[in-house]
């Protein structure tokens, strides 16, 4: 099917974003035509007739920004106006396949493609231009997409007229000297934020379509359960109520939202009740016990199994992350049309090509017959309920025979998107007689990933009979090994087969709970040693951006130098600071973190009064944006470490509102001191989830430092708080 037949047909709506906050279907009839072939620099942007550029991402904007950042990318490299920009992102019909937009590495890959088409365009144009304006192109100078040579000038639309570009992108192009740049570099405020502001904005919340119906779809009492018995007539007397089903997944429809509302508490269903989750009690004794699916990679330097043997002092400790939940702000919402054959979804998807491949198995239909559509939601970082939601849409909309919107409640979001999964770390450590590190040795527990993205099980295939493979955590090994020059190190990871929980990813996978594990331990090794927990850092770290974001730190952060606990206390509270490190993924992103806390001792109340970071993302494209995401991160991530905790029996996720999966409130936040080191000449790195991977640690670091016990369990809840002050 040609995108410009797709266009056709009913569901053939493209909704663009301007950078100038207006939204429409300008230029939708050349879209319906571009070059989707990545080598071809028509596939990710094209200048209109008004001069107006339009860019072609296959990443989205969750919130974080990039939006804006991406179009200072092109906007400088092809010497445009920033305000001449339009963006699509995500469109499966207009946009190439960029990967989903995960591990901040939307800057770092979309954004350099974007960016070489840009300079890849400009380098075309340019050599247009002198021969239009006969002058050699040394000669011709750009300014708001205008060539000069003299008093000669020719527009950048004049030099297209309308047609498309017909360039290579050459992916070794030269790019801008930093020397030179106007755009990247410089707090361009976001694009999106007016329109938020002033209610304007279109969230997928928001969309409607004509003769569109609502729906909501009936859920198990838990995962695994088995629909015995449905009675229809539960909800004949609500008006205009049609129910739908395939094996077990059941919907209600209708075109009032509030029907749907209460057909779906009203409508009688018998199911089977499932006893798959562990008893949250004993998590950890399952999760220990779990057999092996698969071990990575061990990673050894020297003995440090026999360097552990003849340590002077020996230390051992066990770390756990609990599970979490996504929490959005806003429960999932999606809203899907099929029709023909053809499905268009409207979804706030992290991953709007990978769900192709999901939506085509839960529908039966070929992957080229569904289209996706990307609109803002109210939070994501992670694999949340959008994905879960889309496929809800589709498969009503299939059943039902009209266009529906799907409007997940809370209990739907807290109860029914994939969590992330639990994490157990052992640690061993040794020190020689004169307290120098001379072994370090780490076994992690950790998920499974089973299968690939696009065979990701949705609760819609799940419960409709569609086969999975099993469930996506992907990369989660990262960070597990340490970048510290101890003369013996082993670092053992364990990918358990488990089967009991629905897990995927959520901010900093995997890096956030490994990190935990070795930053905190490492802050022990130091203790015991008698030794400055930051100065050792810098003393085993072999990279100078490494070193240089600890010194950065301890700057910024005014850092005394000592060994931790310095147990300053004034009555029932305790006051000290922690520091943590990381290189994300062990290959970008420089961050160093000083948290400094404040523990009543008899209440356990741990509040986090200030954060200093240092933060080495390479070259900084938007400084502004950029320390949003860092604040932002250390804001949702104090929560994970001090409140949030997934509650769950044998059957099902109980804690399905705020009350029982309370969030850090406004009067917690602390106060956040950033310091951006910029590298110009240096690659852009990604920002969202970087900082998040060493609070945690930090957090742990500073109640040992003030209270002299070690926090290993995350949560760090006001119980356990209490119980070490009784140790």
């Amino acid at each position: 099917m040609q995108r410009r037949d797709f266009l056709k047909t009913g569901s053939g709506l493209v909704v663009s974003f301007s950078l100038m906050g207006a939204t429409g279907l300008a230029g939708a009839q050349a879209a319906s035509a571009k070059s989707m072939v990545a080598a071809e620099v028509d596939a990710w942007l094209g200048i209109g007739a008004d001069g107006r550029v339009t860019v072609y991402s296959g990443k989205v904007d969750l919130g974080t920004g990039v939006r804006t950042a991406l179009a200072q990318l092109v906007a400088e490299e092809l010497d445009v106006d920033f305000k001449q920009i339009d963006m699509v992102m995500g469109d499966t019909l207009l946009t190439l396949d960029q990967g989903q937009t995960a591990g901040s590495l939307t800057i770092s890959n979309g954004g350099g493609t974007l960016r070489r088409a840009a300079a890849s365009a400009r380098q075309a144009l340019l050599a247009t231009a002198a021969t239009r304006l006969g002058a050699d192109v040394t000669q011709l100078s750009v300014s708001g997409g205008v060539v000069s040579a003299g008093d000669k000038k020719i527009s950048y639309a004049a030099l297209v007229d309308g047609k498309p570009l017909n360039v290579k992108l050459d992916p070794k192009v030269a790019l801008k000297a930093p020397s030179t740049h106007k755009v990247i570099g410089q707090s361009v405020p976001r694009v999106d934020i007016p329109a938020k502001v002033t209610g304007q904005f279109t969230y997928i919340h928001d969309f409607k379509l004509p003769g569109m119906w609502h729906a909501r779809v009936v859920r198990p009492p838990g995962l695994g359960a088995t629909l015995l018995s449905l009675d229809e007539s539960s909800v004949a007397g609500i008006a205009g109520v049609k129910v739908v089903r395939k094996q077990d997944f059941v919907a209600v429809v209708a075109k009032s939202e509030w029907a749907v509302v209460k057909a779906a508490r009203q409508l009688k269903a018998q199911w089977t009740v499932p006893n798959t989750l562990p008893e949250q009690a004993k998590l950890y004794d399952y999760w220990r016990t779990l057999p092996v699916g698969k071990n990575e990679p061990v990673i050894q330097n020297g003995d440090a199994v026999a360097a552990l043997g003849t340590s002077a002092k020996k230390l051992k400790a066990t770390y756990d992350f609990a599970p979490h939940t996504h929490g959005s702000m806003g429960p999932a919402c999606a809203v899907a049309d099929f029709k023909d054959g053809r499905c268009t979804v409207w979804s706030a998807s992290q991953a709007t090509h990978s769900l192709q491949s999901e939506l085509s198995s839960v529908l039966g239909v070929a992957k080229a017959n569904i289209r996706m559509v990307y609109l803002d939601g109210a939070g994501c970082y992670g694999r949340n309920g959008h994905e879960d939601c889309s496929g809800d849409a589709a498969l009503v909309s299939q059943l039902a025979g009209v266009p529906v919107r799907v409007q997940w409640m809370r209990a739907d979001e807290h109860g029914w998107d994939p969590k992330s999964p639990p994490t157990l770390v052992d640690m061993e450590g040794g020190l020689d007689a004169q307290g120098l590190p001379v072994a370090w040795r780490s076994e992690f527990f950790i998920a499974q990933a089973n299968g690939t993205l696009d065979e990701f099980p949705l609760l819609a295939a799940v419960l409709s009979g569609v086969k999975r493979t099993g469930y996506y955590t992907g990369n989660i090994q990262k960070n597990a090994d340490v970048l510290y020059q101890f003369p013996n190190i082993k670092t053992e990871v364990h990918r358990l087969a488990d089967k009991a929980f629905r897990t995927s990813h959520l901010r900093t996978p995997g890096r956030m709970q490994n990190t935990f594990a070795n930053e905190a331990f490492f802050d022990e090794m130091a203790a015991a040693a008698g030794a400055d927990p930051l100065a050792w850092r810098v003393t085993y770290l072999k990279e100078p951006r490494a070193k240089a974001v600890l010194e950065d730190v301890a700057k910024l952060s005014k850092w005394q130098s000592r060994p931790s606990p310095a147990a300053k206390s004034s009555g029932d509270t305790a006051k000290g600071r922690g520091v943590a490190f990381v290189k994300y993924d062990n290959d970008r992103t420089f961050v160093a973190l000083v948290a400094e806390v404040e523990v009543n001792k008899k209440s356990g109340h741990i509040r986090v009064t200030d954060i200093w970071c240092s933060h080495d993302c390479g070259q900084v494209i938007n400084p502004d944006g950029a320390i949003n995401q860092i604040e932002g991160g250390i804001v949702q991530t104090i929560s994970r470490t001090l409140i949030e905790e997934l509650q769950f029996d044998r059957t099902h996720v109980t804690s399905l509102d705020w009350a029982s999966y309370p969030i850090l409130r406004f009067p917690e936040v602390p106060r956040i001191h950033v310091n951006l080191i910029n590298r110009p000449d240096m690659p852009s790195w990604g920002a969202g989830e970087m900082a998040p991977t060493v609070v945690p640690a930090a957090i742990s670091n500073a109640v040992f430092d003030a209270m002299g016990a070690r926090l290993r369990s995350v949560p760090f809840l006001p119980a356990k708080v209490r119980a070490l002050s009784t140790t």
